[in-house]
Parts: structure tokens; C-alpha cells; sequence
């Protein structure tokens, strides 16, 4: 449990409030293995969790030694976007303890290494979308994604509060490691079975696996 009580918790997307990587991470590996890039999904997932796409797509290219072919990325996209409409689901729990969270006066926000356009699917399709009055943040609206700080001390600035008033909850190292240098708290949630809970905890992170726990681990029960 906190010290004392947060002013403000930053939620990343994927992984921690939507179940959406495995249907993700499934699609990225189609995608790469059409191009010669062969992984199995818990590869994918271990290497790019918690990156945007830039970063992604630079990765790739560079393993590949050559640029993606002209429409890759919105092909993949579109094709990711239709499943997660058909399939994902709410990471469990996790709405009652937004909930619970925002009954103490505390606000909300989503910082995430997918696009605005994705959390509109994701967040939206599960129903949690209006628990956060439009306080959502991609990586593409920073100069750097995570590990780097940027995305999460725009959120900050966007709700009014200070980093050392926030914290985080994630789900990857990377993430994990944007929280540190930004001088937030982070929590790790590791309720997938294929979740680092080793790696969010060398990175700082305090790991959890039920998101029942989060208002108590908070302080706000």
C-alpha cells in the first residue's frame, strides 16, 4: 500500500485495461511472418509490448534490413482493429476498480503506446471509454514513447497534477521504466499468465495479479 493516498492514476491501455494483446500481438505476428520475420505470439510479445508502433515498425525494419513494403502498417491495423471490435474484453475486474478509484476524488487517465484511434476500439468496445472525461494519451502525441518519461508526464500536466502526486499502473517493463524516470509510483499488473512480473519488478514496479486489490494497494479502499 501507498503512503499516502494519489491524486491522480494513469492507466496504460493495453494489457491493463482491455485484453487486447493477445488478439494483437497475434495479429503483428501474421503480419511480420508475411514477411519473412517468423515469431511465435509470446516472441512478438516479449519483444514489442509496451512500445508504440513507430518503434515497432523501426524494429522490424531494422531486423529485416529493409523498409516494410507502402501500406503494411495500415493493413496490419485494419485488420488488428476488426478483431478487437469482434473480441476484446475488459481486463477482469479492472472497471469496478476504476470505479472505486474515481468515488474518492481522484482522477483518471490513459497513457498508451497505441494510437487514439485504437483506444476509441478498444476502450469503447468494453464499455470503459467514459470513465475517463477524454483524458487519453498516445505516444504518437509525444516526441518519445516509453521507456522514456514524455507520455506520462504529458498526462500529468493534462490532469493538473504533479508526477509526484501520480502513479502509474502497467503491464510492461518498458512502461514500468517510463514511470521511474518520471518520478511517478508505478504498480505492475501481471494477471497474464505471460506477464514479466520479474522484469516489472526490477524496473520498480510493485506487481500485483487481481485488479480487486488496486483501490486497497492505493490507499482508497
Amino acid at each position: 500500500m501507498l503512503q499516502r493516498r494519489p491524486h491522480h492514476v494513469i492507466f496504460d491501455c493495453d494489457g491493463v485495461l482491455v485484453d487486447s494483446e493477445p488478439i494483437a500481438n497475434a495479429c503483428l505476428a501474421e503480419a511480420l511472418a508475411g514477411e519473412g520475420l517468423v515469431l511465435d505470439v509470446a516472441e512478438v510479445r516479449r519483444r514489442y509490448v509496451g512500445l508504440s508502433m513507430a518503434s515497432v515498425v523501426a524494429a522490424v525494419e531494422s531486423e529485416l534490413r529493409r523498409p516494410l513494403p507502402e501500406g503494411w502498417l495500415d493493413t496490419l491495423q485494419t485488420e488488428t482493429f476488426r478483431r478487437l471490435r469482434e473480441h476484446v474484453k475488459p481486463v477482469p475486474h479492472v472497471k469496478a476498480a476504476v470505479e472505486a478509484i474515481v468515488a474518492k476524488g481522484v482522477r483518471v487517465s490513459v497513457a498508451s503506446s497505441g494510437s487514439q484511434r485504437k483506444m476509441a476500439v478498444t476502450l469503447g468496445t468494453t464499455g470503459l471509454l467514459g470513465l475517463f472525461n477524454a483524458r487519453l494519451l498516445s505516444a504518437d502525441q509525444v516526441t518519445r514513447g516509453k521507456p522514456h518519461p514524455d507520455l506520462f508526464l504529458a498526462a500529468a500536466r493534462l490532469a493538473g497534477i504533479v508526477p509526484q502526486n501520480t502513479v502509474v499502473i502497467e503491464d510492461s517493463v518498458p512502461g514500468a521504466q517510463a514511470a521511474a524516470a518520471a518520478g511517478m509510483a508505478a504498480f505492475g499488473y501481471a494477471g497474464d499468465p505471460v506477464s514479466d512480473a520479474e522484469g516489472l519488478k526490477a524496473a520498480g514496479a510493485v506487481v500485483f495479479k487481481d485488479m480487486r486489490k488496486l483501490p486497497g494497494l492505493l490507499g482508497l479502499a
